[in-house]
């Protein structure tokens, strides 16, 4: 009893300690602010209260007590989102017990993403500390994923981290051709079979969740009985009325286009593409219906011999020229996005040396992907209103020779220790014989 009280106790320390750091006021002065979304303001101040920013700009009021830190000579920056990432479900890709990605099952809509997050993920440190404050986290495996969520990469439990769910509902969209790589062993009529199946998956899951919507619906009627709930179609209902997206991860345009004849069948309000390599080749469509794009890795090899080497680096910039919605990802690969999740800034420093405008190059990693995703009144920006997400540094972020000075999740400035630099300082530190290179 005595242990469960001490417990109880300190637990209330740690939250009393937690909401005391959002609750504190702060005010980063002097430093060049790079808001994305509007002018670049030298020599600025950013006043954040409760979590939020209250002020920006050169002759801001800065509150009584509240605390004050220098930026001058650095710049600021709004924290980086990654659109498509299974950062916190995965640490070791070679260790199964540690893969919360992908359940077993084809149809899986009610897989919720931010219930599978492990908060003491050592990835998560190494992403953030380059500036990377939040996520997309996207469950995988089957045919329809669940739904993901927009994650802080701040906090003791999901609850303390999720910014929004659930963003999206989430379609793996089957190859409509056959592929003819080594790591492919079935036949053309083996996969053009499984093709077949896995769209009369989808169909048949949609049909079921219309029937179930329109059931709900017919509640309350005279003569109409009350429906049993069921989470998986639930889920799904969200969706079918608009109130989420369906995002339908494809790349080659005969999905794209399948895609969007099935969006047409099923009436879908609201569709983003996840990865669309080849979207460009349908940009004048995706700009009509307003479909929005979230690009993978810029730094992806060509998808087939004839294409040009530069067909992932130039696809932003190609749908940029077309009007299309877009945004960089880090890919969301179920091997790599985790555990390369700090190349974000990379990724979108790719695109602008392939004819992306260097300040679109940044929104794209900030103010799009929020808009796309539907949280742009919160993040993305430096502007009143929004979270206390701000990334400081020495200079240009799309640079790899940038350092990351500090990062700021909600008005709380958090640690950019992690288990590389921990690693450095431990080897860095080794007895070192004659031959060894000064310090």
């Amino acid at each position: 009893m005595k242990r469960a009280i001490i417990g109880l106790a300190v637990a209330a320390l740690v939250v009393g300690s937690m909401r005391n750091a959002a609750a504190e006021a702060v005010a980063l002065t002097g430093g060049t602010v790079h808001t994305v979304s509007g002018a670049t303001l030298d020599g600025a101040t950013i006043v954040i209260e409760n979590g939020r920013i209250t002020a920006v700009g050169a002759a801001v009021a800065i509150p009584s007590g509240a605390r004050i830190v220098s930026v001058a000579g650095k710049h600021v920056y709004p924290g980086f989102l990654d659109a498509n990432s299974v950062l916190g479900l995965t640490e070791i890709s070679a260790v199964l017990g540690t893969i919360d990605h992908t359940e077993i099952g084809d149809i899986n809509p009610n897989v919720r993403s931010e219930v599978e997050i492990n908060p003491e993920s050592e990835l998560i440190l190494v992403t953030r500390a380059n500036g990377v404050v939040a996520s997309l986290v996207i469950p995988r495996g089957g045919a329809i994923n669940g739904t993901s969520a927009i994650v802080h990469w701040d906090g003791w439990t999901y609850e303390d981290m999720t910014v929004a769910a659930p963003v999206g509902l989430h379609v793996q969209w089957p190859n409509m051709n056959p592929v003819r790589v080594w790591t492919e062993t079935r036949t053309d009529e083996e996969q053009n079979k499984a093709r077949d199946l896995r769209l009369a998956a989808i169909q048949r899951a949609f049909d079921d969740a219309r029937a179930y919507l329109k059931a709900l619906d017919a509640e309350g009627r005279a003569g109409i009985p009350r429906h049993d709930r069921d989470v998986k179609w639930d889920a799904m209902v969200k969706a079918l009325r608009g109130e989420i997206p369906v995002l339908f991860h494809c790349d080659a345009l005969s999905q794209i286009n399948a895609v969007l004849a099935f969006a047409d069948r099923e009436k879908l309000p609201r569709v983003i593409l996840v990865g669309g390599a080849d979207a460009a080749l349908v940009a004048a469509e995706l700009r009509r219906r307003d479909i929005a794009v979230i690009c993978g890795r810029t730094s992806a090899l060509p998808r087939r011999s004839n294409e040009p080497y530069d067909a992932g680096m130039s696809l932003p910039a190609r749908l940029r020229d077309a009007g299309v919605r877009f945004c960089i990802s880090n890919g969301g690969s179920e091997d790599g996005s985790a555990a390369n999740g700090r190349n974000l800034p990379y990724e979108a420093a790719m695109g602008a040396a392939y004819g992306l405008p260097r300040d679109e190059a940044l929104k794209s990693i900030t103010l799009y992907p929020a808009q796309i995703l539907g949280v742009a009144d919160r993040m993305g920006s430096i502007e009143p209103g929004r979270f206390g997400d701000l990334v400081i540094t020495n200079g240009d972020p799309l640079e790899i020779t940038t350092a990351v000075e500090q990062v700021w999740i909600r008005g709380h400035e958090v640690s950019l220790e992690n288990r590389q630099t921990r690693l450095f300082k431990k080897y860095d530190a080794r007895p070192r014989g004659p031959q060894a290179r000064p310090r």
